[in-house]
């Protein structure tokens, strides 16, 4: 917790905040997490009231979730399991007189219906052997849940009824972000070449924008950039797009330097370490969200014709200009 505020995907305004929160409530944070995680759920198991408790605690545990960084709809979905944790007791007040009357009403059972149905039989089987074979299909994934060598976002069997999930395996203690920049200069290598940076939409790039807020919604090219920073060579494949000023990759960024001019001849990508500034501090006076340390050439600077080759060697569809 003392570093997954800043290096998350993509930070919201709050995240700013909560990273310079002190050390001990980053404690707490963790505290809670394995609380809420690995504690809360056997409450399921202890009646209607701690069914109840449950379902408001990892409620409560989600929205925190969603408001201290943009996790796309991720959050929003593990909400719902939760509503079976309250019954229509509980949930009444929330409804007016006249519903939860006519939801009595179809609750109360058929004169001279005691006896199960073949319907009901039929049904009761079914779920009992659904329930057995989850059971058998998860004894692997129980098996690599408890393994020193476990294995993340994996499934164990061809229908893929039963697999294991994890959004992250570790925290990144340092930010690093891939910064694209294009340039007209016949020569890259040009000392007085000018680079311009393309600006995307919600990822870390411009020192002075505010981080952005927008859960349960989900730019996933700014997502993937992140995980661009530990090398991904798609981000080659949005170059040539990018040389080639194609529309609807254009449509995916919030600024393009080169809009209503020729297109860039050259791309290349930086590589920049980035650090929340300090709130009330100097680069903060200065309208600064970030502070950021070059570390060197991503990828060194590519044209269009030049990627001609890269783009055939691995079937990619080369990039027409507009």
């Amino acid at each position: 917790m003392d570093y997954h505020y800043e290096t998350q995907p993509v930070p919201n305004p709050i995240s700013y905040f909560m990273h310079r929160s002190p050390w001990w409530f980053h404690r707490l944070e963790t505290l809670v997490n394995h609380f809420i995680e690995l504690v809360v759920p056997f409450f399921l198991l202890l009646g209607r009231r701690m069914s109840i408790l449950h379902g408001l605690l990892q409620i409560l545990f989600q929205v925190l979730l969603i408001i201290s960084g943009n996790l796309s709809f991720l959050n929003w979905l593990t909400m719902v399991p939760s509503l079976a944790c309250f019954d229509d007791a509980s949930l009444g007040p929330l409804f007016g007189a006249r519903l939860r009357e006519r939801a009595a009403r179809r609750q109360l059972p058929a004169p001279g219906a005691q006896r199960l149905s073949l319907g009901s039989c039929v049904r009761r089987v079914l779920n009992i052997s659904l329930g057995l074979l989850i059971t058998y299909l998860s004894i692997p994934v129980v098996l690599n849940l408890v393994s020193s060598r476990q294995v993340m976002n994996t499934s164990f069997n061809p229908l893929r009824i039963v697999n294991t999930y994890g959004a992250f395996g570790s925290i990144t203690k340092e930010r690093t972000e891939v910064i694209l920049q294009g340039t007209s200069s016949l020569d890259p290598n040009d000392p007085t070449a000018v680079w311009e940076e393309f600006e995307f939409k919600c990822k870390p790039g411009d020192l002075r924008r505010r981080p952005c807020l927008i859960s349960p919604y989900h730019y996933r090219l700014d997502w993937l950039m992140w995980f661009a920073a530990f090398q991904n060579e798609w981000i080659i494949h949005l170059a040539g797009k990018l040389l080639a000023q194609e529309e609807e990759t254009l449509s995916l960024l919030a600024t393009n330097p080169f809009a209503g001019r020729d297109p860039p001849r050259w791309i290349r990508g930086e590589h920049f370490k980035y650090k929340f500034s300090q709130p009330g501090g100097k680069h903060a006076a200065d309208g600064k969200w970030w502070i950021r340390k070059r570390i060197g050439p991503y990828f060194p600077p590519v044209n269009l014709q030049g990627l001609r080759k890269f783009f055939k060697d691995r079937n990619w569809p080369y990039p027409v200009q507009d």
